[in-house]
């Protein structure tokens, strides 16, 4: 589930900063709207299934609550959220090196 979870995380990320820095200026610089709307709907579908898996991770996981808020708030700041893949894979290196000893 954590690969899964940071597969997530970093498209999640990635349609942030498509929707911010690519679809925003296509709408308001070029007029098309629709580079917003396609880029909006596809960045939210992620957004849900990325808060899905979070609370799911939270469960199996046994996360602390404040690490589940900080990946959340993290979520939603465009670049900044690229952290918590990397944070997840670093998770997932750790647990292959423990199940290896």
């Amino acid at each position: 589930m954590l690969r899964i979870f940071q597969q997530i995380a970093l498209w999640e990320a990635i349609s942030t900063v498509i929707l911010f820095f690519v679809a925003m200026p296509l709408k308001y610089f070029a007029n098309v709207p629709e580079a917003v709307r396609i880029a909006g709907s596809i960045h939210g579908f992620l957004v849900v299934i990325f808060v899905i898996l979070l609370v799911a991770c939270w469960q199996t996981y046994r996360w602390k609550f404040s690490k589940v808020v900080t990946y959340f708030v993290i979520s939603l700041i465009p670049i900044v959220s690229f952290w918590i893949e990397r944070d997840v894979k670093k998770q997932i290196a750790s647990a292959k090196r423990s199940n290896l000893h």
